[in-house]
């Protein structure tokens, strides 16, 4: 990580849930919400953007928040929105608000392990989950790539210099999909 000083944690949570039944961003009276942005700033983050967009609510400190207005356009829309406000940051970790298990030990084992390649993703029990280390050089690319409902897979996809970093024992990295 020796070209990596500053850190930007971002948030994605502009979805409004369709098969979750509301924006997940409100699921568990915002327990969620707090629980991604402690991961974050927890895990090593100098700043955190939470990107909002079908539902606007207050975020915790020491996240700020972002509304990306296009947010129906797909979760393309949103990462766009949450890379153009992580500013001039070396490094953006990518998290979403609806894998509630993981915490600050994966971003911390995630940052740890951010290789010279600038691509890091946390994996559990061999699948690729997140959250996701990309760095400032790579967002061109990654911004090219983005296309209506999918975000930063098909850049990922399409790369060998990904490092995989097992964070099984720390989480499960469930993306949570319908209400229990």
């Amino acid at each position: 990580m020796s070209d990596i000083s500053t850190v930007a944690g971002v948030v994605l949570a502009a979805g409004a849930g369709t098969r979750f039944g509301m924006p997940k961003v409100r699921a568990a009276q915002g327990e969620w919400l707090r629980t991604a942005v402690h991961a974050l700033s927890g895990g090593g983050c100098d700043v955190v953007v939470v990107v909002l967009g079908a539902a606007v609510v207050d975020v915790p400190a020491p996240a700020r928040a972002v509304v990306a207005a296009d947010w129906a356009d797909g979760l393309s829309a949103s990462l766009r929105a949450g890379i153009s406000a992580a500013g001039t940051a070396d490094l953006a970790v990518l998290h979403l608000v609806d894998t509630p298990d993981v915490g600050p030990e994966v971003v911390r084992r995630l940052l740890a392990a951010a290789p010279e390649s600038g691509l890091a993703r946390a994996t559990y029990a061999g699948r690729p989950g997140h959250p996701v280390a990309i760095a400032r050089r790579h967002w061109p690319a990654l911004l090219e790539s983005l296309h209506g409902d999918e975000g930063a897979r098909p850049f990922l996809r399409g790369r060998t210099d990904v490092v995989a970093v097992d964070c099984t024992d720390l989480a499960t990295g469930a993306d949570v999909d319908v209400s229990p």
